[in-house]
């Protein structure tokens, strides 16, 4: 009879988790395997096991977070109206930030001194955001999405700082900035 596996994902999740809100809160000099094995009730030894170490788990966690938010992302449906629809991808941006706040900040910030990150990872994010421009018909769809995440991410982490109090501001921002700009002729796209 094969042994039990003790180490699976659900416990990989819940390490991850707990990396990403001791460093968001603490800092990375808070972020020790003996500790954060601890805080999850669990050994080193399954860190270990499932990282390899620090760095390895420093890597996993800035790839997970990109793929969680990406998920998040990919879920948006598609109106037709591009503008609509990218105002949704807006949305759903700022739902997948405030959904796990602590996995946001490990993405967008260098958390960890000497950490380099992937920057492939980033198509987590950019790419459900080009793929719902193209679905809406969006003429120049990767244009549409880097504005989006840029618009959605200074709103983001405007809130996140407790700098933007009112949260349907953020949905009138997006929706006036990804608005058609007027223009001589009221039937050219936006991008």
């Amino acid at each position: 009879m094969p042994r039990p596996k003790t180490h699976d994902e659900a416990l990989r999740v819940r390490l991850l988790d707990r990396a990403g809100q001791l460093l968001s809160t603490a800092g990375p000099e808070a972020l020790s395997l003996r500790r954060l094995a601890a805080d999850v009730g669990t050994s080193t030894t399954a860190v270990y096991s499932l990282f390899g170490g620090k760095p390895a788990l420093v890597r996993e966690l800035y790839t997970a977070a990109f793929q969680r938010f990406g998920a998040r992302l990919s879920e948006v449906d598609c109106s037709g109206e591009p503008a609509e629809d990218l105002v949704r991808m807006g949305l759903a941006y700022r739902r997948a930030a405030l959904a796990e706040p602590h996995l946001y900040s490990i993405m967008f910030t260098k958390a960890v001194a000497g950490f380099e990150p992937d920057h492939e990872a980033a198509g987590h994010v950019l790419a459900p955001m080009v793929a719902v421009g193209r679905r809406a018909g969006v003429p120049d769809p990767e244009t549409a999405a880097m504005t989006v995440w840029g618009l959605a991410h200074g709103l983001v982490s405007l809130e996140l700082n407790g700098n933007l109090t009112d949260s349907g501001q953020v949905e009138r921002v997006l929706r006036a900035g990804l608005a058609t700009p007027q223009r001589e002729n009221a039937h050219t796209a936006p991008y």
